[in-house]
């Protein structure tokens, strides 16, 4: 089928959550992927954060390779060796103790709010249940992952939700100080909000936060599926606040493009997790994880740290030069950036493509820019002189 031909199909044989833009990719190389008509596009989305070494990485490959020459899947009613080597080394390079694995974000967010209610419960708080989270949060689009994020357009479709999620204001300690009470089982935060609009929080934020919870008996979550991993400079976002969670949420780039969800905790968590209470069939299977400690290797060498912050630095500076009455603001940290347009984001997205850009938005009015952690300093000069470019055209 040619390009036509496929979207057609699609439009006949799948559900119709998604709107896509008017070509299809067939294959990537480097920071940079094809369509079918041969067009090429600098990837500044990365598979929403999800891409951290690019396309056809030499090393990601023979990951992939010698994973799938062994065993696929055992189920989590078996040992298997990968496994047990990717929790030992998130453990070793994080605050947790122990590790339980998924398949995506949302069910690593599902894990952490049914392990919070369960740890009070352990403790005979029984009334504790409630969830804080915070205005602008995206958290996943399960049930319970939907209830703690915050977008009417999200949830009014699937009311009634899970109750119990109150909603303090980002960045502000006292409205999460009038959030958090004794009925608080936990509070949830991304240390930068990704689909919110790329803000970060405070570093005083989150000291604030974690001291409110340590005050009122609740756990502190810290959803870092899209901030974590070395997206902001740092193997993890909270780091720069230097405080730590009792539990945290990873996924979308700890394999490299291949579905993993990861929920890591400290043992007082997980002490009152016991057999049978929680499981999945894939999460964590063999192939997976193998892939994911060759790619947790890399994005957590201090060298591969340092170029990312050094990038970075480097985006958010050509980003803040370019002279256009519609760029209102540009912020964020490492390599997640997003960029305020007084304008439906949208349009940019769409004469971006023309000028050879894949770009993904955050809300209605920020460009967001969460390239390959790959990128180099001649990628910036050339998607910021593109992406200028496309300001111009589109106003």
């Amino acid at each position: 089928m040619n390009s036509q031909q496929l979207i057609e199909a699609e439009k006949k044989c799948l559900v119709q959550t998604y709107a896509r833009p008017p070509f299809v990719l067939t294959r990537g190389e480097g920071v940079y992927v094809f369509d079918a008509d041969g067009n090429k596009y600098l990837d500044c989305a990365a598979g929403i954060a999800v891409n951290a070494l690019g396309y056809n990485d030499p090393e990601l490959v023979k990951a992939i390779q010698d994973a799938a020459a062994g065993l696929l899947h055992a189920s989590n009613l078996f040992y298997t060796e990968p496994q047990v080597a990717l929790a030992q080394a998130l453990v070793e390079k994080s605050f947790a103790d122990k590790v339980f694995f998924a398949n995506t974000g949302t069910e690593a967010i599902e894990g952490a709010i049914k392990f919070a209610r369960k740890y009070h419960k352990e403790r005979g708080d029984t009334h504790r249940a409630g969830l804080v989270a915070f205005r602008g949060s995206f958290h996943g689009r399960t049930m319970g992952a939907l209830a703690a994020t915050d977008s009417e357009k999200y949830q009014a479709p699937f009311r009634p939700l899970m109750p119990g999620v109150t909603f303090a204001n980002f960045n502000d300690l006292d409205s999460a100080r009038a959030a958090i009470t004794n009925e608080t089982a936990a509070v949830l935060v991304e240390p930068v909000q990704g689909e919110g609009g790329v803000f970060p929080a405070n570093d005083e934020f989150l000291r604030g936060v974690r001291a409110l919870c340590n005050e009122r008996g609740a756990l502190l979550i810290f959803d870092e599926i899209q901030c974590g991993l070395g997206r902001t400079g740092k193997l993890w976002a909270h780091a720069h606040a230097d405080v730590k969670p009792d539990m945290m949420t990873l996924a979308k780039p700890l394999a490299g493009g291949l579905p993993i969800g990861a929920l890591l905790m400290t043992d007082a968590v997980a002490s009152a997790i016991h057999v049978g209470e929680h499981g999945t069939t894939f999460g964590g299977g063999p192939l997976i994880t193998s892939v994911a400690l060759s790619v947790f290797k890399r994005v957590s060498d201090p060298k591969f740290l340092a170029h990312v912050n050094e990038t970075g630095n480097y985006l958010m500076e050509r980003l803040a030069e370019i002279n256009s009455p519609h760029l209102q603001e540009v912020r964020g940290r490492g390599l997640m950036i997003g960029v305020e347009l007084d304008m439906d984001a949208q349009r940019v997205l769409e004469k971006g493509y023309t000028r050879g850009l894949l770009l993904i938005k955050a809300r209605e009015k920020v460009v967001r820019f969460v390239p390959p952690l790959v990128f180099h300093k001649t990628h910036v000069d050339e998607l910021v002189e593109k992406f200028g470019e496309v300001l111009a055209e589109v106003g």
